[in-house]
């Protein structure tokens, strides 16, 4: 494969300063087929971007939620569709929000079914996001429940936004999962995803806690402003969570996460590893939602994230875990792709017809930067150029 164009990109978009630095790989189903780094780790210092700098990866962490969640389904821990009550007995304390009264308090009524994994799994769960979703916002403020992003069990403990099986909204629905994870393996989340994802696939660089080494290696954290300027900031998920958090609270390499991704396109085994079995990889690439549609995301906090809609005009479905591709789209990624994103505009996308996995990683806020989403789409546009080319080429040796 001809690189020079990938480099390219990745190099341009650091020159004219639309990002402070970035990390993308590619793979196909005979292994990896790009890796670059470009620019700085930080604007406020001169450490050059490496392959192996280490970034959090935000909402990507919960297709590894998903993984985990599906082994124990495997097993016979976890059931799909039972009420998840049964596992955890919180979720009975979880009403579904009608809106407030003349006191600012909320009104709540009982849900008309009980929440299962497989709502959870497909965010049809009722659990939203407060920078997504207004009558969150009103719920947290009148109950003064923590943030979910600082990891404590009472962030938990919002209301839904409707009844289980309704409709899709995104949500910390994967914290949950996390929940159902611990309480059906007996460890917590860290140590199972160590013990069960990350030491089989060699995943050395990815965890909840940032430990020594990798700090020397971890990119900072960028804001841009409304004058499109990007400036560095403080942030931190934080290292001492009452609950390590699903749905968002992964730190990690590209190299090490495309391990995992190279691990679902060969559906469910790498480098000799089976972590999942065909079968459920099949069915976590399957619409799991019907009929109902994944929504575009309204932001009620700019700066945390922009408004987002991935593939606008495309009739978008939910796998377990996943976003799904109904159409093939412009930059060349067929149509039953998985794909996802993390806040701090992290993206990956697994494509199991071309058989084509890649991942991008800045640390900007907000979230769909629209920079950053150029970036991207450049990226995986040139990598089906670059592989369709190699193919013709690969033809024409072949046939000589």
């Amino acid at each position: 494969m001809n690189t020079k164009q990938l480099d390219e990109i990745l190099k341009q978009s650091v020159k004219d300063a639309s990002i402070p630095g970035v990390v993308a790989y590619a793979a196909d189903d005979q292994g990896i087929i790009y890796e670059g780094a470009y620019g700085k780790r930080s604007l406020d210092s001169d450490v050059e971007m490496t392959t192996d700098s280490v970034f959090w990866i935000a909402s990507m962490t919960k297709a590894v939620t998903t993984v985990a969640a599906m082994q124990l389904v495997e097993q016979g821990k976890l059931h799909l569709d039972q009420p998840l009550n049964r596992v955890l007995p919180l979720l009975n304390d979880i009403k579904v929000m009608e809106g407030l009264d003349n006191d600012g308090q909320p009104i709540l009524s009982e849900p008309k079914r009980q929440i299962t994994l497989r709502h959870l799994l497909t965010h049809t769960a009722g659990f939203t996001y407060h920078f997504f979703n207004g009558d969150t916002i009103n719920y947290i403020a009148a109950k003064k429940l923590p943030d979910i992003t600082e990891c404590k069990n009472e962030a938990l403990m919002t209301a839904l936004a409707f009844h289980p099986g309704e409709r899709w909204e995104y949500g910390i629905n994967m914290d949950w999962v996390g929940k159902a994870i611990e309480a059906a393996s007996g460890q917590n989340l860290r140590h199972y995803f160590k013990e069960n994802i990350f030491n089989p696939l060699g995943m050395t660089d990815t965890d909840f806690v940032i430990q020594p080494e990798a700090r020397s290696r971890l990119v900072g954290m960028h804001a841009r402003g409304e004058n499109q300027e990007l400036s560095p900031i403080p942030f931190e998920i934080t290292q001492e969570p009452e609950f390590f958090m699903g749905g968002g609270g992964l730190y990690s390499t590209a190299g090490d996460y495309m391990k995992f991704l190279q691990m679902v396109l060969h559906d469910g085994t790498f480098n000799g590893k089976l972590i999942l079995e065909k079968e459920t990889i099949e069915e976590m690439s399957k619409n799991q939602i019907g009929d109902l549609q994944v929504t575009a995301l309204t932001s009620t906090n700019p700066g945390l994230t922009n408004d987002y809609e991935a593939f606008p005009g495309m009739s978008k479905k939910w796998g377990l875990g996943f976003l799904l591709t109904t159409e093939d789209a412009s930059t060349g990624r067929k149509a039953g792709s998985l794909s996802w994103a993390g806040l701090a505009n992290t993206y990956f996308w697994i494509d199991p017809v071309s058989q084509i996995t890649g991942v991008i990683l800045t640390q900007i806020l907000p979230f769909a930067d629209q920079k950053a989403l150029n970036v991207a789409d450049n990226f995986e546009a040139s990598i089906y150029e670059q592989t369709a080319k190699k193919l013709v080429s690969d033809r024409n040796f072949t046939t000589k």
